[in-house]
Order: structure tokens, then sequence, then C-alpha cells
């Protein structure tokens, strides 16, 4: 028997007789960039989403972000002239449920990889299972439990700053500037511990004092009884919420405060995600502070880089979707799934990646990476990644309420977040 192999570079004719003989004959430029890859399977990538719960606004932008990525992707040709694939499944912002979202999806779906999810509690019930399926996990959360070594080597945070590099980073502009007496509002949950424990250590580091914390649980919808617990010698309130009540928690704040003298504000920008911050009810915010992990306005000195990311996930100058005014975007946090998408891409051509059976290979090509330079496929700025404890680091951004707009008031250098490392994922067997 003659085994006839078939070249790689066979005839125009003979090509367009094939995919004509098949039914598949397409116009030309139909698939810009992968003419030499008709015959290669799409890649599949698995994406868990917070479709619903208390994570459904991020969910939503999530999924909008990653869809412009991927349509940048594949008209740019794929990975390694491959068309990619994605498999969105909700996972109800529910910790169980997320171990059953990567079961399905790398056992069902048979996906290459699998990134997405945000919320911390769904990360670290999920992510056990993605390391015993032997499956490349890539959390957008911020939390520190990746890079604590709580996790495992299939998970990896390479496209969003942490927790702990991002308060690290920002405690000495706010000691400086706003004050040394700190109260804490926060959820109470692993993200909301983060800051807890983060935030604590660092202003203790710049001679100050958190002198009250104040948990929340996540799915509170009223903040009233939680409010008179802020000490009278408050000299800032740093507030951190989640979830469908973050409107009603600002406008509690405000009603709290009157119009008579209260502590400077810090706030995350996870309070007022998906919130116009033009809402009613919302002025006493002006002249407080929020940090953000992207600046959700559109800054005079915006990058070429950021122009073209904010057009292709469909944002306004002021965060908004170009279709719908009224819908804000997670803007401080939706870039990561994007950055995460053309990683794996950087990632995959590192590796010269196949298929599941290079899995392995992928996490230690991205192991191996850097730098990465502030581009289109990272439009939030340049990072460093630390392939030890698998977590990037990024500049961050404390803006001011000024006429109800965010202008940027400061950006940390990346050396600002910088910790200890505190596990190294390298030396662990896969």
């Amino acid at each position: 028997m003659k085994t006839q192999l078939i070249g790689l570079n066979p005839s125009r004719r003979a090509v367009l007789k094939g995919m004509a003989g098949s039914g598949a004959l397409l116009a030309a430029g139909a698939l810009p960039g992968f003419v030499q890859a008709q015959s290669s399977a799409p890649i599949k990538l698995g994406f868990q989403l917070h479709r619903t719960g208390i994570g459904a606004a991020y969910g939503r932008w999530y999924e909008r972000t990653t869809q412009a990525a991927l349509k940048v992707l594949n008209e740019a040709g794929g990975i390694n002239g491959r068309p990619v694939e994605i498999v969105f499944e909700d996972d109800g912002t529910d910790p169980k449920r997320g171990a059953e979202v990567v079961e399905k999806l790398a056992s069902q779906h048979g996906v290459d990889a699998i990134f997405g999810p945000l919320f911390s509690h769904v990360v670290i019930g999920s992510a056990p299972r993605a390391g015993e399926l032997k499956v490349p996990y890539l959390v957008c959360s911020e939390g520190f439990h990746v890079a604590s070594g709580m996790l495992n080597r299939w998970t990896l945070q390479p496209g969003i700053t942490d927790v702990k590099a991002q308060v690290r980073a920002m405690a000495p502009w706010v000691a400086a500037n706003l004050g040394k007496k700190v109260t804490m509002v926060f959820p109470d949950y692993a993200f909301g511990y983060d800051h807890r424990d983060a935030f604590s250590e660092a202003m203790k580091e710049q001679g100050g004092e958190v002198i009250a914390l104040i948990a929340i649980p996540p799915t509170e919808t009223s903040f009233t009884r939680y409010l008179p617990q802020i000490p009278a010698e408050t000299e800032v309130l740093y507030h951190v919420m989640v979830g469908p009540g973050v409107l009603t928690f600002v406008k509690e704040l405000g009603e709290f405060y009157g119009s008579g003298a209260k502590p400077h504000l810090f706030g995350f920008i996870d309070s007022l995600e998906a919130v116009d911050i033009a809402s009613p009810g919302l002025e006493f915010l002006e002249g407080s502070h929020f940090w953000e992990g992207h600046n959700r306005m559109q800054q005079s000195d915006a990058s070429e880089h950021e122009i073209f990311y904010r057009a292709a996930v469909g944002v306004d100058a002021n965060g908004a979707s170009l279709a719908d005014p009224a819908d804000v975007a997670t803007y401080a946090h939706m870039f990561s799934t994007w950055e995460t998408l053309f990683v794996i891409k950087a990632g995959m051509e590192a590796a010269g990646y196949q298929g599941v059976a290079d899995r392995q290979k992928l996490v230690e090509a991205i192991e191996a990476m850097t730098a990465m330079d502030h581009s289109r496929e990272h439009p939030q700025g340049d990072k460093l990644f630390n392939g030890k404890t698998h977590q990037v680091f990024g500049h961050q951004f404390i803006s001011e309420v000024v006429g109800g707009k965010l202008l940027r008031v400061h950006t940390t250098s990346l050396e600002d977040g910088a910790y200890p490392d505190a596990v190294d994922y390298t030396t662990q067997s896969f």
C-alpha cells in the first residue's frame, strides 16, 4: 500500500477543485489569514462567564470585550494560522457551578484552555478542578489567590494586576494626600479580605492605621445599618463594594453624610462599576477619589492603542456603550479578558501549540513571559509578568471626580506594586 503525502503548496486549481467538491468554496478573502491552515481544526477556548448572579454586570461586558478581541484576533490570522472559537458557559457567579463549568468545558467541549472568571470565591472554587483536569486556567480576577500560592500550576493571572499589588502601589499616595486614619468598608468574602489584609499592611508601612473594618455581605441590598459604625475620627473612608447593590451603597453613603463634614472618600471603582457617575444622588462624590484599573473616561492623552480598543469594544468617551449611553461599561476590569486572550495567543505561538497534548507546553510558555509592551494587545498599558507567581503587574490609576467626570490625577509605576514572592509555581509538578 502506497502512502501519498499531500504537498504543503498544492496548485491553486487543485485547492479550488477540492473545496468546490466538498461544497466549501468560499469567496476570495472570506477567511483572511487562514490560507495556510484551511485543513486545520479551529483552536477552541472556553470562557467561564458570570452571565447571571451577582457578577452579571461584569459578565455582560466581559463577554462583549472577549467577542471584540476574538474578532480582532481572527481577522489578523488567528493563532498559528488557525481560526479561534470561544465557548461561553455561565457559572452563575457561584463556586460550585464554577467547578462544574470547568468540567464541562474541558471534558465535554474539549477546549484547549479556559479563561475569564472574575469573582474570587468562584476562582477559588473552580481552580482545583482545572488542576485535576490539567487544563490551563487563566483568570481575570484581581484576587491575591493566584500569587499567594493557594492554587496550582495550571492557574495563571496574566491579564490584570492583583489586589495586593494594586493597594501597595496606591497606599503612599493615599497616605500623603488624603490621611492616615482609615476605615475600610469591603465585601465579606475573599476579594474583600485581600483588600482588608493588603491595605492594612500597606498603610502601616506608610505610618498610617486602619482604625475600623466593616465587612458587608456581597448580596446586601441596604447599607444604612453599617454606616454608623464608621468612627468619627476617620480621615479616609476606603470603600470597595461589588454586586447589584453598588448604586444603593453610594447613594446611602451620601445620605448618611449629607452636606456636613465627612472623611476623604477613596473608593475602588468597583463601587461604581456599570454605574453612571452622573446619576442623581451621587453629587456628593464630587472631589472624591477612585482607583481605576483602566480609565473609564477617555483621558486627553489617550494612546492610539487605547483609542483602538475603546472603539473595538463599542465604548464611548464617557465609558458607556455606543449603542446605549445608559449602559455603562465595567471598564476598569474588562480589559483583562482582551489582554488574556492575546496572552493565550502569544503563549500558543511560542509553544508551537498543536492540540490538548500541548497544554503543559502552553503553561510553560506563559511562565517564560516577562515584559508585555503597551500595544493593541495590551491597551491598558505595559506590564511585567512574574512566571514564578503566575501574576502580572501593571500600572494603576487614581482619578478624581471633577464636574461629574473621572479625571486621572496619579499613575503608579510597575515597581510601586512590587512585593516578595510567596510561591514558585515553576518548581511544582504538573
